[in-house]
Protein backbone atom coordinates (compact mmCIF):
# COMPACT_ATOMS: atom_id res chain seq x y z
CA UNK A 1 0.00 0.00 0.00
CA UNK A 2 1.00 3.36 -0.96
CA UNK A 3 -0.51 6.88 0.25
CA UNK A 4 1.67 10.43 -0.66
CA UNK A 5 -0.54 13.49 0.32
CA UNK A 6 -0.95 16.31 -2.06
CA UNK A 7 1.26 18.52 0.03
CA UNK A 8 3.00 21.23 -0.69
CA UNK A 9 6.60 21.77 1.43
CA UNK A 10 8.03 24.94 3.01
CA UNK A 11 11.91 26.07 2.97
CA UNK A 12 13.18 26.80 6.33
CA UNK A 13 15.51 28.71 4.50
CA UNK A 14 12.94 30.99 2.59
CA UNK A 15 14.33 34.46 2.23
CA UNK A 16 11.13 35.57 4.45
CA UNK A 17 12.48 34.12 7.27
CA UNK A 18 14.81 35.97 9.33
CA UNK A 19 18.26 34.85 8.32
CA UNK A 20 19.16 34.38 12.34
CA UNK A 21 15.61 32.36 12.46
CA UNK A 22 16.95 29.63 9.50
CA UNK A 23 18.95 27.33 11.07
CA UNK A 24 16.58 26.20 14.01
CA UNK A 25 12.77 27.30 11.64
CA UNK A 26 12.38 23.54 11.01
CA UNK A 27 9.85 22.80 13.73
CA UNK A 28 8.11 25.94 12.97
CA UNK A 29 8.00 25.35 9.05
CA UNK A 30 6.74 22.12 9.51
CA UNK A 31 3.88 23.56 11.88
CA UNK A 32 2.91 26.43 9.25
CA UNK A 33 3.25 24.01 6.36
CA UNK A 34 0.51 21.54 7.79
CA UNK A 35 -1.58 24.51 9.39
CA UNK A 36 -1.43 26.03 5.45
CA UNK A 37 -2.48 21.97 4.50
CA UNK A 38 -5.32 22.24 6.26
CA UNK A 39 -6.46 25.82 6.74
CA UNK A 40 -5.48 26.88 3.06
CA UNK A 41 -3.69 30.13 4.68
CA UNK A 42 -0.22 31.71 5.15
CA UNK A 43 1.30 31.75 8.51
CA UNK A 44 4.19 34.13 8.41
CA UNK A 45 7.35 31.59 10.01
CA UNK A 46 9.19 34.36 12.13
CA UNK A 47 5.88 35.03 14.45
CA UNK A 48 4.78 31.18 14.00
CA UNK A 49 8.55 30.67 15.82
CA UNK A 50 7.86 32.97 18.34
CA UNK A 51 4.58 31.51 19.01
CA UNK A 52 5.58 28.38 19.03
CA UNK A 53 8.79 29.37 22.03
CA UNK A 54 11.42 27.71 19.48
CA UNK A 55 14.98 28.21 19.78
CA UNK A 56 18.21 28.62 18.36
CA UNK A 57 18.26 24.63 19.86
CA UNK A 58 15.16 23.64 18.21
CA UNK A 59 11.67 23.17 18.81
CA UNK A 60 10.64 20.72 21.99
CA UNK A 61 7.73 18.67 21.43
CA UNK A 62 6.01 19.79 24.49
CA UNK A 63 5.89 23.33 23.31
CA UNK A 64 4.94 22.21 19.78
CA UNK A 65 1.84 21.08 21.73
CA UNK A 66 0.94 23.24 24.08
CA UNK A 67 1.50 26.12 21.98
CA UNK A 68 0.41 24.64 18.20
CA UNK A 69 -3.22 26.39 19.74
CA UNK A 70 -1.55 30.15 19.64
CA UNK A 71 -1.98 29.42 15.88
CA UNK A 72 -5.24 27.89 15.59
CA UNK A 73 -7.23 28.03 18.92
CA UNK A 74 -8.71 25.41 19.81
CA UNK A 75 -9.62 24.12 16.51
CA UNK A 76 -6.88 21.16 16.62
CA UNK A 77 -6.31 18.18 18.85
CA UNK A 78 -2.07 17.53 18.78
CA UNK A 79 -1.30 14.30 20.02
CA UNK A 80 2.73 12.65 20.21
CA UNK A 81 2.96 8.88 18.86
CA UNK A 82 5.74 6.77 18.57
CA UNK A 83 3.27 4.43 16.53
CA UNK A 84 3.72 3.60 13.09
CA UNK A 85 0.02 1.83 12.57
CA UNK A 86 -1.43 5.52 13.91
CA UNK A 87 1.00 7.09 12.04
CA UNK A 88 -0.17 5.37 8.84
CA UNK A 89 -3.55 5.65 9.99
CA UNK A 90 -3.09 9.32 10.05
CA UNK A 91 -1.70 9.16 6.67
CA UNK A 92 -4.86 6.99 5.16
CA UNK A 93 -7.33 9.55 6.49
CA UNK A 94 -5.44 12.38 4.73
CA UNK A 95 -3.69 13.85 7.53
CA UNK A 96 0.10 15.02 7.76
CA UNK A 97 2.10 14.70 10.78
CA UNK A 98 4.89 16.72 12.27
CA UNK A 99 8.21 14.23 12.44
CA UNK A 100 11.12 14.69 14.67
CA UNK A 101 14.39 13.01 13.48
CA UNK A 102 16.21 13.39 17.34
CA UNK A 103 19.47 11.65 18.50
CA UNK A 104 20.08 13.70 21.12
CA UNK A 105 17.52 13.62 23.22
CA UNK A 106 16.84 9.52 22.72
CA UNK A 107 20.32 9.77 23.80
CA UNK A 108 21.97 8.19 20.71
CA UNK A 109 24.73 10.26 20.53
CA UNK A 110 27.10 8.16 18.26
CA UNK A 111 24.66 6.78 15.77
CA UNK A 112 24.08 7.76 12.31
CA UNK A 113 20.83 8.79 11.45
CA UNK A 114 19.76 11.07 8.26
CA UNK A 115 19.37 13.85 10.14
CA UNK A 116 20.82 14.64 13.89
CA UNK A 117 17.82 16.47 15.51
CA UNK A 118 14.95 17.81 12.79
CA UNK A 119 11.27 18.40 11.97
CA UNK A 120 9.53 17.81 8.68
CA UNK A 121 6.12 17.00 7.48
CA UNK A 122 5.54 13.68 7.05
CA UNK A 123 3.35 13.28 4.08
CA UNK A 124 2.58 9.67 3.10
CA UNK A 125 4.24 6.11 3.90
CA UNK A 126 4.93 2.63 1.31
CA UNK A 127 4.76 -0.53 2.62
CA UNK A 128 8.13 -2.50 0.96
CA UNK A 129 9.55 -5.80 1.72
CA UNK A 130 8.77 -5.71 5.61
CA UNK A 131 9.53 -2.25 5.92
CA UNK A 132 7.45 1.44 6.17
CA UNK A 133 9.10 3.90 4.07
CA UNK A 134 8.19 7.37 5.25
CA UNK A 135 7.88 10.36 2.95
CA UNK A 136 8.80 13.66 3.79
CA UNK A 137 9.74 17.01 2.59
CA UNK A 138 12.96 17.90 4.33
CA UNK A 139 12.22 21.64 4.12
CA UNK A 140 15.45 22.77 2.16
CA UNK A 141 18.33 24.23 2.70
CA UNK A 142 20.24 27.32 1.71
CA UNK A 143 19.88 28.00 -2.17
CA UNK A 144 17.21 24.65 -2.10
CA UNK A 145 13.61 24.49 -1.87
CA UNK A 146 11.80 21.99 0.35
CA UNK A 147 12.02 18.32 -1.78
CA UNK A 148 10.28 15.07 -0.81
CA UNK A 149 12.51 12.63 0.41
CA UNK A 150 12.12 9.49 2.08
CA UNK A 151 13.44 6.86 5.37
CA UNK A 152 13.30 3.84 6.14
CA UNK A 153 10.91 3.48 9.59
CA UNK A 154 12.61 0.02 10.38
CA UNK A 155 16.09 1.70 10.69
CA UNK A 156 15.27 4.96 12.07
CA UNK A 157 12.33 3.99 14.35
CA UNK A 158 14.84 4.93 17.32
CA UNK A 159 15.19 8.60 16.42
CA UNK A 160 11.42 9.16 15.27
CA UNK A 161 8.92 10.77 17.14
CA UNK A 162 5.63 12.02 15.64
CA UNK A 163 3.07 14.63 16.57
CA UNK A 164 -0.89 14.47 15.49
CA UNK A 165 -2.34 17.29 14.25
CA UNK A 166 -6.08 16.84 13.97
CA UNK A 167 -8.14 18.87 12.97
CA UNK A 168 -11.59 19.18 15.33
CA UNK A 169 -14.26 20.25 13.12
CA UNK A 170 -12.73 19.54 9.77
CA UNK A 171 -14.58 20.91 6.89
Amino acid sequence: MKVLLPFEGMSQYDLAIDDKLQGSACGPVTAAAIHRFHEKSELAVNAVYKLLGATSIGLFTWRLMRNFRKLAGNDYRLEKTRSISEVKQELVEGRPLAMKFDRYFTFRWFSKPMFNYHWVPVIGFEEKDGDVILYFHDNGKRNRPSEIRTVSYMSHRSYLSFVKIIPVNPD
